[in-house]
């Protein structure tokens, strides 16, 4: 009894020498610091972490106190997943852990220490998502930044992998390092868990900490680089438009559809800038996209479909569109840094968010509406375009798609693609197609024209002589130059088997194909009258009635003379140019054109041609010719041409150099003869025309 006592004793003397310590050190254990063993691997340095709010440059110092800080653990929740670029391990902000709406600066401390480091050195490797710029220390001693600080100034770009080297004095012993924290005040509008760190910083060798750098980018890569793909669909679309433009720059949709492909390029350049360079800031960056293009990449969508769809009052759409546009820029502004948070207080979002979102949803009613009124106006291409707009709607409006729990990113072999680079892909495939069906239809339609065009002008070659009668006892000189392929002008000059002359001048309204029918029409009129009657009267009425009740805002001037044997001419006029006799204009009385008035009264007068007097026939081409500073030809450069007793090819050809801006053709008639002149000694001795006219 006595010896198993006595070994019991031993027993428990030899636990308490084994037991007693630990538990007398067991409080001073729990106060230490973590102790890290580097060696060949890497440490996620999850903390706890010392947290506290604003600023002061000796909290970066390894003697500080931070004992009454809160903590923040970094360890990242189970399954938890960057919502946007589905990286794992998202640790919410500080927002989110008792900190909402505090935003600018704050500090993140954490003492370790280090055992047993290996090799050249070591390397702090910050996480890739943090909000939104911070200052590193190791020791108390600046390592590095991710931002510019200048004072209470912060610049913050959108967050990318950084990795620090340590001091190379830095090995086994205490480490504290220190992250100087800053977020802006509109971060939390844009994420509900903002705020600091999102992850826990990567302590270790520095080959290892820049393989998993490496290994960062490439997660960035993954999420960022689909923007290269859709690029690359908008140049096409882009040269596509603009191509066709040139071609065809009647469709002004090719245009609109250009400029819009331009405004979205370039919000995937500043969203690549941001993502890969620290060239443009984060506020410049949200401005330009959200503020500047996103709004304008709407009113262009809507602009285009207006003009695909050919709608009447795009001019009205236009004026009442920009408004609305320049009041989603006006909101979103405030909505965004630098305003928000500073000129609008954050509790302005309550009402200021529900009425961008209505301008917002007001720009995409517009869209549809255009879309039913294109429908309505041609089902078969409205019903083509719908899909494409249904599209365009969705990338529109990624962000308000999560009010109804819609997913908008999605993950595919690894790489982040969004609703909106889907569906404006998509959309601008369609649209790419059927901007080529379009241009194939439109030339087939152009060519049709062109043959018609063609035949138009055949036939007017075989209405319009290329080469005037031979008439004995006078001289007769054509000159026709249209200003298009067919041309407005006609003239006829129709001899008689006795030795006298018919001709007849005109100009019909309007240009192109149209004009160059109603000129046929007139012709064939004329000829067939001749067979009649050569009173230029008689000719011009028929020619009348034939117009009359079957033109629908058109009608013609027309000039007709009779010249006889003799010389003696009546001239009947319906609106057209009075000739000019020996360089001077004849004083007609005025008179309405043809195809206005049925049953219309045309004034006639006489007059006695003389051998060796000449007249000018000629359409209004002549005198409304302009040069480049908009001055007109006029009645005295022709007046001047014709004193010279020019031909008719040099008085067509140089209204033509003057600029041509409408048909030109100019008849000149000369009675040959030996006789008296009396018409042409009146002109050389400026005597009046008295009793030439009757």
């Amino acid at each position: 009894m006595l010896s198993r006592l006595i070994g019991l004793l031993w027993i428990g003397r030899r636990w308490v020498r084994r037991v007693l310590p630990a538990l007398l050190i067991l409080p001073a254990a729990m106060c230490a610091q973590p102790s890290i063993v580097i060696g060949n691997a890497t440490a996620d340095l999850t903390g706890p972490w010392r947290f506290h709010t604003g600023d002061d440059s000796g909290w970066a110092q390894p003697d500080f106190d931070d004992s009454a800080w809160s903590t923040m653990d970094l360890t990242p929740p189970r399954g938890s997943r960057d919502p946007y670029i589905g990286n794992s391990g998202f640790v919410p902000g500080w927002t989110a852990r008792g900190y909402a709406g505090y935003s600018g600066f704050a500090w993140y401390r954490l003492r370790v220490n280090l055992r047993d480091p290996v090799g050249s050195g070591l390397a702090l490797k910050m996480p890739s998502d943090v909000d939104d710029a911070y200052q590193v220390y190791a020791n108390g001693r600046f390592i590095g930044e991710f931002g510019r600080f200048s004072g209470e100034r912060v610049t913050n770009y959108i967050a990318q992998p950084r990795a620090f080297t340590l001091p190379s004095d830095v090995g086994s012993g205490p480490l504290t390092i220190a992250v100087r924290m800053w977020m802006d005040a509109h971060t939390p509008v844009i994420e509900s868990a903002a705020g600091g760190l999102h992850g826990p910083p990567v302590l270790g060798q520095t080959s290892a900490v820049m393989a998993m750098q490496r290994l960062d980018w490439d997660a960035v890569n993954r999420s960022a680089s689909t923007g290269f793909p859709a690029a690359a669909i908008l140049l096409l679309a882009m040269a596509v438009a603009f191509s066709l433009f040139a071609l065809d720059r009647s469709e002004h949709a090719y245009l609109w559809l250009g400029a819009d492909c331009i405004v979205i390029l370039l919000m995937i350049s500043i969203e690549e800038m941001v993502f890969y360079t620290t060239w443009i800031a984060a506020m410049p960056a949200v401005f330009l996209r959200d503020v500047i293009l996103f709004p304008l990449q709407m009113a262009l969508w809507i602009f285009f479909w207006a003009c695909w769809f050919r709608l009447d009052g795009r001019a009205r759409l236009r004026r009442a569109v920009w408004p609305v546009v320049a009041m989603v820029a006006l909101g979103t502004a405030l909505e965004r840094a630098p305003l928000y948070g500073w000129l609008v207080p954050v509790h302005a979002l309550v009402w200021l968010s529900p009425c961008v979102l209505a301008l917002k949803l007001l720009l995409g009613a517009l869209l549809l509406w255009i879309t039913y009124r294109g429908i309505r106006k041609n089902r078969a291409e409205g019903l083509l375009a719908l899909p494409a707009v249904a599209l365009i709607a969705v990338a529109q409006y990624q962000y308000e798609l999560q009010l109804f729990h819609a997913p908008i990113v999605f993950f595919v072999f690894g790489y982040t693609e969004t609703v909106n680079q889907i569906a404006t892909a998509l959309s601008l495939g369609i649209v790419t197609v059927l901007l080529l069906r379009r241009f194939v239809h439109s030339q087939r339609v152009r060519e049709q024209w062109r043959l018609e065009i063609e035949q138009a002008r055949q036939v007017q070659q075989v209405l319009i002589p290329e080469e005037v009668p031979s008439v004995p006892g006078f001289a007769l000189e054509s000159e026709y130059r249209p200003s298009q392929q067919v041309g407005g002008d006609f003239f006829q000059i129709v001899p008689g088997a006795d030795g006298s002359i018919l001709a007849i001048i005109g100009d019909v309204s309007g240009k192109g194909l149209r004009a160059a029918m109603l000129v046929s029409l007139i012709m064939g009129a004329v000829r067939t009258l001749a067979r009649f009657t050569r009173d230029p009267v008689e000719v011009l009425r028929g020619v009348n009635e034939r117009l009359c009740g079957h033109l629908k805002n058109q009608f013609a001037t027309c000039l007709a003379l009779h010249i006889a044997v003799d010389g003696k001419t009546t001239i009947a006029n319906s609106g057209h140019l009075p000739p000019l006799l020996n360089g001077r204009e004849l004083d007609l009385a005025g008179s309405i054109p043809l195809g206005i008035v049925e049953g219309a009264p045309i004034e006639q007068c006489t007059l006695q041609l003389e051998p060796g007097d000449r007249l000018i026939l000629l359409t209004d081409g002549i005198v409304e010719a302009q040069n480049k500073q908009r001055e007109l030809f006029g009645f005295a450069r022709l007046g001047e041409l014709a004193r010279r007793d020019c031909s008719s090819v040099e008085i067509a050809a140089a209204a033509q150099e003057f600029g041509q801006e409408d048909d030109i053709t100019v008849l000149r008639i000369q009675r040959i003869g030996t006789g008296a002149q009396p018409a042409a000694r009146a002109l050389e001795k400026n005597e009046p025309l008295a009793g030439i006219l009757e």
